[in-house]
């Protein structure tokens, strides 16, 4: 099987095609490009493999072959559907699973390519609809789902679908620069196994945020919160810096639930994406200029105070059992120490710094529960 791409990486980039011996891939609507297969087929793995994990429905939203969000199914509480704007339709459970893992971080999630375990129903179809998406892949769709999605974006909406029986080589390569490299394939699967100790929440969360590692660029830490990712830090050259960003985003996910946050009280017809802007800058206010807050203020009926640090710090301590995980290990305490003013109760990593007691020392200070899962899953 030959498909022809409609670019490579970059418009310039021509004569671009995938190439594959099977035919369980399927070009269902659209006209992919190199990236959206990149995202596509990296997304699908995480799902299948999280869904095996936990035995329910996974999603996951990717960009830029990293993703921004991934989720199993759980029902979704009137907080949540108020900060995600979801209105009061009823979902489905890959639905919910969707909706949980683009509610991650609906910042990064603009435009995002879809992964789902399960067969697209009507419900999910429907939410994706008023979404800013750019693909899907599944392993099947109801025909009324189908029929909606072929209409998004002017039907130009990328649909794939994909045999969940595809079992691919144990072989892989690539070349790069005119040399081929060849590898075993990453078959190594995250397992409750690697959390010995905890209990089945924390255990369910790990493997969410652990299973979103193995399939971010590296360096990565993941910050999950009750079975959904809600800040990655992907492919930054300093761990540190990849556990601030995750935790940076873990924060403005936890303080959409703040009550001023909640009450926002936004102007007529502002669609999805600018009201989630609106709260991204009124998270920030103290850090906008004058003209800024300006902006903000006038797509607001009423603008509320702004919510304090303290405030914020009071808040975010409201929230138990935030789980960290890495996808190696943590060389420093600096680490420990960001987590823990984000609220996080439990940190996964491979151990084998020498530094490790160093970690473990910083863990019992902070009364942090550390894992040594022993697994390295760095993706290049």
């Amino acid at each position: 099987m030959k498909i022809p791409l409609k670019y490579g990486v970059n418009p310039h980039q021509n004569n671009a095609y995938i190439s594959n011996a099977s035919d369980d891939l399927k070009i269902l609507n659209g006209t992919p490009g190199y990236i959206n297969f990149l995202d596509a087929l990296t997304a699908w793995q995480l799902v299948m493999e999280l869904s095996d994990a936990t035995g329910k429905p996974a999603a996951a939203s990717f960009k830029h072959v990293s993703p921004a969000g991934a989720a199993i199914a759980k029902p979704l509480s009137k907080e949540f559907i108020t900060a995600q704007f979801l209105g009061d339709r009823e979902l489905s459970p890959v639905a919910t699973a969707y909706a949980r893992a683009r509610g991650g971080d609906r910042m990064c999630s603009f435009g995002d390519a879809l992964a789902v375990s399960h067969k697209v129903d009507e419900s999910l179809a429907l939410l994706l609809k008023s979404e800013v998406s750019d693909l899907i892949i599944a392993p099947g769709y109801d025909a009324k789902a189908l029929e909606i999605l072929k209409n998004k974006k002017s039907g130009g909406y990328i649909i794939l679908q994909m045999d969940p029986n595809y079992q691919p080589p144990d072989n892989e390569q690539r070349q790069l620069y005119g040399f081929s490299f060849e590898q075993d394939r990453n078959t190594t699967a995250i397992t409750a196994n690697l959390f010995k100790g905890a209990d089945q929440d924390i255990t369910e969360t790990m493997l969410v945020a652990t299973t979103a590692l193995k399939y971010a660029q590296s360096n990565s830490v993941c910050v999950a919160y009750d079975g959904q990712v809600i800040g990655l830090g992907a492919g930054q050259q300093s761990r540190i810096h990849c556990t601030r960003l995750a935790c940076d985003k873990a924060d403005k996910w936890m303080l959409q639930f703040h009550p001023k946050v909640q009450s926002l009280a936004f102007k007529k017809g502002l669609k999805k994406t600018d009201k989630a802007n609106v709260v991204d800058q009124y998270l920030l206010w103290h850090e906008l200029s004058d003209s800024e807050q300006k902006d903000l203020a006038s797509n607001l009926q009423e603008l509320p105070a702004p919510i304090s640090r303290d405030e914020k710090l009071d808040w975010v301590n409201t929230f138990s059992d935030l789980c960290l995980s890495s996808d190696a290990y943590i060389p420093f305490r600096d680490n420990i120490d960001r987590a823990a003013r984000s609220n996080v109760r439990v940190i996964a990593h491979p151990g084998g710094s020498v530094r490790d007691e160093l970690v473990k020392e910083a863990c019992e200070e902070h009364t942090i529960t550390l894992l040594e899962t022993g697994l390295r899953c760095f993706l290049h």
